[in-house]
């Protein structure tokens, strides 16, 4: 369920759909960060899932005004320096954690180049306490890489099997990068999947078996972690 947000979230959040569990009860919260093309209705059915699964979940728009409507409109974050992306999402998060249905943990996942800016952000943010990235590319530009933020943090990623950004030795980098610093990182492949398995609006590459394992494990973690 989309939730129509105030005036003072939406100076804070600015663009973006907001979806609240319909029990009322106070809950973690799950910031999800698109592909490149922006909130479109995948996405918007993630946050739902969230919601339904007793999280309070929140997705930004980053490039406020280019909202597209599938992967050939507009790229939502060819513009945007990735650093200045993870400063805003830090914002949302002390946001969403000062709302009276949220707890003060917050959770962050994204897909795609969101998958490598949520893994990120959790290094400019207190408040964000576990990260899952679906099939990212790392390393990225403008990362750092020693990672030394993610000290009693957890991080997960999703490999696609013949997508070689997220199979690439960047992931297992990350792993390593993040254990050394005092963290958690989980990875898990999906062999004979493609970039994008998870979405089920893209049924040439949309997997269901995977889709299925993955938002388990995302959720199993969220659990642990955010309570």
């Amino acid at each position: 369920m989309g939730v129509t947000t105030s005036h003072r979230d939406h100076e804070v959040l600015g663009q973006g759909y907001l979806a609240v569990p319909a029990t009322g009860t106070t809950s973690p919260a799950v910031i999800v960060i698109p592909e490149r093309w922006g909130i479109v209705g995948h996405i918007t059915s993630v946050a739902d899932r969230f919601a339904e699964a007793g999280f309070v979940a929140f997705a930004p728009d980053l490039r406020p005004g280019s909202l597209t409507e599938g992967p050939d409109g507009t790229y939502l974050m060819t513009g945007p320096e990735l650093d200045e992306a993870a400063q805003r999402i830090a914002a949302v998060a002390d946001h969403l954690a000062s709302r009276p249905e949220v707890t003060a943990k917050v959770g962050c996942v994204g897909f795609c180049a969101g998958g490598t800016l949520a893994l990120w952000s959790a290094t400019r943010s207190d408040r964000i306490v576990a990260a899952v990235g679906f099939y990212p590319t790392l390393p990225a530009d403008g990362t750092n890489t020693d990672w030394i933020e993610y000290a009693g943090k957890s991080a997960l990623v999703h490999r696609a099997g013949t997508d070689t950004g997220s199979t690439s030795d960047g992931v297992d980098g990350l792993r390593r990068a993040v254990e050394a610093a005092g963290g958690t990182c989980q990875t898990y492949d999906y062999p004979g999947t493609g970039h994008a398995f998870f979405n089920d609006d893209r049924p040439d590459v949309f997997d269901q078996p995977a889709a299925a394992s993955s938002w388990a494990r995302t959720l199993e973690l969220f659990r642990a972690r955010l309570g």
